[in-house]
């Protein structure tokens, strides 16, 4: 079944670095995928943990994104207002503000989420990593 996707940071991270924690599933499903989405939220992420020391890069964060997004065919999701309002919508069962985000995103476009965090599963949402 082909369905649009939305990558959580992590599964971003790994699937640009082939971490083995992104599944031989997530992988088929990435490729089966019509489109495969990553938010805005992720750039921020990635920036964020690489300016604290907690992700280290091989390239300056926004051409490390830039380059994750055209290399693995992925398309920037839109950090719409409708999004940015949903979020604040959610149970608080996930207090992240950016996964938070993700969710929103998954819930307002209809998409499954590829991520390995177990409360994701608490919003209703299709998840697998």
């Amino acid at each position: 079944m082909r369905r649009n996707l939305i990558l959580d940071t992590c599964a971003l991270v790994w699937l640009v670095s082939g971490n083995k924690r992104l599944s031989d599933e997530a992988k088929r499903e990435i490729e089966a995928a019509q489109v495969v989405y990553v938010s805005p939220i992720s750039a921020w992420e990635v920036s964020l943990k690489s300016a604290r020391g907690a992700l280290e890069l091989p390239l300056p964060p926004l051409e490390w994104f830039n380059r994750a997004l055209e290399v693995h065919h992925l398309t920037l999701g839109d950090l719409s207002v409708e999004v940015l309002m949903r979020a604040n919508e959610l149970p608080w069962h996930h207090r992240d503000p950016a996964d938070r985000f993700i969710i929103a995103t998954a819930k307002v476009d209809g998409l499954a989420i590829v991520t390995d965090d177990r409360q994701f599963r608490d919003y209703d949402v299709e998840t697998f990593c």
